[in-house]
């Protein structure tokens, strides 16, 4: 860069300018897909065994895949979905890997046209068959199913369709997503289908009708957390290639992975502490990525992370979460829905709030689970049916205080509530 140009750059010329820290950062992005995956061989090649048949122009298995955040279980499906692919090629069969996001993909229509019009873009030989382009919305469902059975067939081999976070599917719109996809095989001749969903929750299967849980899960493969020397290698594959020689203090990678494997073995949470790190080096135009970067870096994730979503929330839920506050501070560890729905009826009343119904409640504390404010999950009371329980995972201080700067929270008349009564009202 010239003179003239680096002068023209004016407020970010000391950020350009300065190369001692990062060659390139990306590498330490999520979304970054490394050639090898250490530490996951197993996984991947029992994937592979699982999935080979197809090349023989046969169905696979269907696949559930479980493991925590951060495991590496889209990475593994989307490594092998690849080498499928081109071992295809060799073969002469056609296979072919959709991958849908049910985070954002989550109703049986949207399903069935994604996939519909991912086969007609991964379609390089399209049949004399007319092809229709089946709308985002619009037609009735049966018809979005007749048409991906007409693709499918007019195509021909196998596809393997990949349900990324299975689970938001099924608790957004239960399981007849799922019930048609294990069963489209008896309506073709030509193709050849396959299903493969991945979960971080190990107990959603308890959503699934008997024999669309009996068809999914033919083959069940877990990913275990990655252990501290695991998440080392990971972290040093990723440095040799996203940090400038020297920059990294040894002391660096052993600490992040010592943090993330506190955090259930995330190697995201490793990956984020290690870039985070470094960008906070790289501010202060250091030249040396340290272990206090490292500390200031788990604070500022920590941190930005519970702040920026706790004082985004609109008032409703932070009314919802003042009244989870409340009972923590009454003593309970683990509460229900309905303490929760009867503790945020008293701060309604007192806030002049317009009070939600128990319905609306449970959907607020969805989206605060979401978000990882708290944790949930649901038990069964026999006859009495099921109720969530949530806790808080971490120490709440932190919440309290955010929660606290919303003015309508912090008017004075909050701490008219009685805990007394309210310990009452739950024997």
């Amino acid at each position: 860069m010239s003179d003239d140009e680096t002068n023209s750059m004016g407020l970010f010329k000391k950020y350009l300018t300065n190369k001692r820290i990062f060659k390139n950062r990306e590498v330490l992005r999520h979304s970054y897909r490394p050639h090898v995956l250490p530490h996951r061989k197993p996984q991947i090649d029992e994937i592979a065994s699982i999935l080979a048949p197809a090349l023989n122009n046969e169905t696979p298995s269907n696949i559930l895949i479980y493991g925590k955040t951060g495991t590496g279980k889209t990475a593994s499906v989307r490594y092998v979905g690849l080498e499928l692919e081109s071992a295809s090629g060799v073969t002469g069969t056609r296979c072919r890997i959709v991958h849908l996001n049910c985070e954002v993909i989550d109703t049986q229509y949207r399903v069935l046209a994604q996939i519909a019009n991912c086969l007609e873009d991964h379609d390089d030989h399209p049949s004399d068959t007319t092809r229709t382009h089946i709308p985002m919305t619009g037609w009735p469902t049966d018809q979005v199913y007749m048409e991906l059975k007409n693709q499918l067939e007019a195509s021909g081999g196998v596809m393997v369709i990949v349900l990324d976070e299975i689970d938001k599917l099924v608790k957004k719109s239960g399981d007849d997503t799922l019930y048609n996809l294990t069963r489209i095989n008896s309506d073709l001749k030509e193709a050849k289908v396959s299903i493969i969903g991945i979960s971080n929750d190990l107990r959603f299967t308890d959503f699934l009708d008997p024999r669309v849980l009996s068809s999914l899960s033919e083959e069940e493969i877990v990913f275990p957390p990655y252990n501290a020397p695991q998440l080392c290698d990971i972290l040093q594959q990723r440095a040799d290639i996203a940090f400038a020689e020297g920059a990294l203090d040894e002391t660096v990678i052993p600490l992040c992975a010592a943090l993330a494997a506190q955090e259930h073995g995330d190697a995201r949470r490793a990956l984020d502490l290690l870039r985070v790190s470094g960008e906070l080096s790289d501010r202060e135009n250091a030249t040396l990525v340290t272990e206090r970067h490292v500390k200031l870096a788990q604070e500022k994730i920590e941190t930005d992370s519970m702040v920026e979503c706790v004082s985004t929330l609109p008032t409703q839920s932070k009314a919802v979460l003042y009244a989870m506050l409340i009972l923590e501070q009454m003593g309970k560890r683990i509460f229900t829905s309905g303490e929760v729905t009867m503790v945020y009826r008293e701060i309604a009343r007192i806030l002049d709030l317009d009070v939600l119904t128990h319905r609306r409640i449970t959907d607020l504390i969805s989206e605060l689970n979401m978000l990882g404010v708290i944790n949930t999950r649901v038990v069964s009371r026999g006859r009495y049916g099921r109720t969530k329980e949530m806790w808080f995972d971490a120490a709440t201080s932190k919440i309290e205080e955010v929660v606290h700067r919303d003015p309508r929270l912090s008017d004075q008349r909050l701490k008219e509530i009685d805990s007394n009564r309210l310990k009452a009202m739950f024997r």
